[in-house]
């Protein structure tokens, strides 16, 4: 939890108070020091110019606020005021309405067809954010963020220009969403117009100015609040009681997370699944899969023994094999069991939910209520439409684990994580094993000298690696199975696995009834909540970091504004968040990597240390990789990690535990590590960096005194 957060509404509130008080000071400064006689005369000369020529003054004022917020330049809210204090507070009104929209339209349009590019890369958290709110509430977000302007005016107007959204449904949607403030605005301008003196600013009329100007966002923020809520809900009757506090449908890592949280917090909880507790990542996902790399591993180096000075060799059994990850599962199973969770005060239920409406869940007929439901539905591989796939039978990182028999000849189709991790594994287990992607290279995602490693990696271990080049068709005649790529190449196997991603498991689940689905895709905002403000998501569903900790992370944030969100919210964060691909060697990541950082135009200093000079990595005979820490010029501050090596995962901890905490690399040094062990890695980065910015004068300095001590 970010602890900044737990301050926010208080310090809005005092905020809010100090900005009240603004008034008795400006009194307490400006009199005696301001002739207010001759302000008043000089607007009273003004409004009679302006009254005398109304059409000129409305169209001169109108270009100067429409060039202003066109051109994004700053002076929209002073012009606002000087409209108020000029032309009153009706006519004030509708010029800087109409004109504000205008420009902002104009700097929509622009931003759309001349500075898409630029806008991406200079603010890309603020068109991300308003990217995901028009995805999720379309006009309705347009309408929250003029009501409440969290985002600044100018951003608004060129970050709408990337979206999809119509440009007059953004015009009269800022028609309407600026409208409240314009009124607040233009009539604090109207009213400081009329200090004669400095006892007005004491007066009624402009404290009760002020004050609307300080609970402006506040009002609105609710009004918006009720008005989304209120939409939302639609014509659904609410129960008068509930079943239940929360309601969980899908019993994997994110499930499981957030039913533990609701328990212990003393609420009644519903934890509904229709398959096996523990989802994907304990019966076909993490779990499997490391018990499979571990095995291959002792395998691969049981086959080189002489390496370490030993003698012998060890054979792999697949059948056997087949059977420890079975047993492995069942010694894990346990903490993610039934019986375990019925133990904390969880109603475990199995069977198919389906939302029926905000607050119900039909399960097999039966309808719970609950106040809150929180979907955990998770993920399942993605199956690509191409022609004959399904005639090969293939198989999935779901369905690889009722083999019985290793496959002679095992393709693999797609490079990323699990496909590398996968086929790294069969071959050291004696399979030919080919990879098939279709983009230029392996873990596409990451730094290209990971990549590079990866390939090198794989093709030592005897994968024939194919890239670049995508598989067209399938054919099967009898026993013999072909995959034809797009270059005119065939290749046989006997089997092949699909590994080409993984994609939210939506359907079935009365998501699309309820419209919570946007092309397929289950859209929540950055409290996790859904359009329907009763209904959250946690993990793999939401598709965004599909990792085992990402769910549980995900969980605590659904689990606490489900329960307590009409108190306090809490928004997602994911600042520092690591990855590893479980090959060997490992590939570990944390923030931005370097292809990233230049993508983005991020500037960023590299510093590299090569695992060949760790001295543990020499001891373990697994000296191959490398640690590459990008950082702030000229500062420590962490942008990113990228780790390869041996014990890579275990090594990326430090620098992640660094960068959410705001540690630079002048921290890590100064901690003391165990000699030798892996972590040093982190250490020995750390002194590769002081070393480069160690500052020459003071080293000169420094050999000048130790030489004249010398005598």
């Amino acid at each position: 939890m970010d602890h900044a957060e737990t301050f926010r509404r208080p310090t809005k509130i005092i905020g809010a108070a100090l900005f009240a008080a603004m008034v008795l000071v400006l009194a307490v400064l400006i009199k005696g020091h301001v002739d207010f006689a001759e302000v008043t005369n000089r607007l009273a000369a003004a409004r009679g110019w302006i009254a005398s020529h109304s059409s000129i003054a409305a169209l001169s004022f109108v270009t100067v606020y429409v060039t202003v917020t066109g051109l994004s330049l700053p002076g929209a809210t002073a012009l606002t005021l000087i409209g108020g204090s000029l032309f009153g507070l009706l006519a004030g009104t509708l010029l800087v309405s109409f004109a504000s929209v205008i420009g902002a339209t104009i700097g929509m349009v622009v931003a759309r067809y001349f500075l898409r590019d630029f806008i991406e890369q200079r603010f890309p958290d603020a068109v991300a954010k308003i990217d995901s709110g028009v995805a999720m509430d379309g006009a309705r977000y347009l309408f929250a963020l003029r009501l409440i302007p969290v985002i600044p005016f100018f951003l608004v107007n060129l970050a709408m220009g990337l979206t999809r959204m119509p440009v007059l449904t953004f015009a009269w949607v800022s028609q309407l969403g600026m409208l409240p403030g314009t009124v607040v605005y233009v009539n604090a301008g109207q009213q400081l117009a009329s200090i004669e003196s400095a006892g007005d600013i004491l007066s009624l009329r402009i404290i009760l100015a002020f004050a609307a100007l300080a609970a402006l966002p506040f009002v609105a923020k609710a009004g918006n609040a009720w008005w989304s809520g209120h939409n939302a809900l639609g014509t659904w009757q609410r129960p008068r009681r509930f079943d239940y506090n929360l309601i969980v449908i899908g019993a994997g890592s994110a499930g499981l997370v957030t039913a533990y949280i609701a328990a212990t917090a003393r609420a009644r909880v519903a934890l509904i699944e229709q398959g096996e507790m523990g989802g994907d990542c304990l019966n076909t996902g993490c779990v499997p899969s490391k018990a499979l790399i571990r095995s291959a591993k002792l395998a691969h180096e049981g086959m080189r023994p002489e390496r370490l000075g030993l003698t012998g060799r060890l054979e792999p059994d697949f059948p056997t094999i087949m059977q420890r990850i079975e047993r492995v599962v069942g010694r894990v199973a346990p903490h993610d069991s039934a019986e375990r969770y019925r133990a904390l005060g969880v109603d475990v239920i199995k069977g198919h939910a389906k939302v029926a409406d905000p607050w119900t869940v039909e399960v097999d007929g039966r309808r719970l209520t609950g106040r809150r439901i929180v979907l955990a539905t998770g993920a399942e591989p993605a199956i690509p439409p191409i022609p004959g796939l399904a005639d090969v039978e293939p198989l999935t990182s779901e369905t690889l684990w009722s083999l019985s028999e290793r496959p002679e000849r095992l393709l693999v189709l797609g490079g990323g994580a699990i496909g590398c991790e996968l086929a790294q594994s069969f071959a050291r287990l004696g399979s030919e094993t080919t990879v098939v992607e279709a983009l230029p290279r392996l873990i596409a995602r990451e730094d290209g000298d990971a990549g590079e490693m990866m390939r090198a990696a794989l093709a030592s271990d005897g994968v024939t690696i194919v890239t670049g080049v995508a598989v067209s068709s399938f054919s099967r005649d009898g026993q013999s199975r072909l995959a034809h790529l797009a270059d005119g190449r065939e290749l046989a196997f006997d089997r092949v696995l699909v590994a080409v991603g993984r994609r939210p498991r939506t359907c079935g689940f009365g998501l699309e009834e309820l419209g919570l689905l946007e092309d397929g895709k289950l859209v929540v905002d950055d409290r996790l909540r859904t359009r329907v403000p009763t209904i959250f998501a946690a993990g793999d569903v939401i598709g965004r970091l599909q990792f085992t900790h990402a769910a549980g992370h995900y969980a605590w944030f659904a689990a606490m504004n489900a329960l307590f969100g009409d108190f306090k919210r809490w928004k997602v964060h994911t600042k520092a968040f690591p990855a590893v691909i479980y090959t060997d060697p490992e590939i570990a990541r944390v923030g931005l990597n370097e292809t990233e950082a230049r993508e983005r135009g991020i500037a960023s200093e590299i510093t590299r240390y090569d695992l060949a000079e760790l001295d543990r990595a020499i001891t373990d005979d697994a000296n191959e990789g490398f640690v590459k820490v990008l950082t702030v010029p000229g500062k420590d501050r962490i942008l990113g990690v990228t780790i390869v090596g041996a014990r890579a995962g275990d090594m990326l901890s430090e620098f992640t535990l660094a960068m959410r905490h705001g540690l630079g690399l002048n921290a890590i040094l100064r901690t003391i590590h165990p000699y030798p062990g892996w972590t040093e890695a982190a250490r020995a980065t750390a002194g590769e960096w002081r070393r480069a910015h160690a500052p020459a004068w003071a080293l000169a300095l420094s050999g000048r005194i130790l030489q004249w001590l010398r005598g």
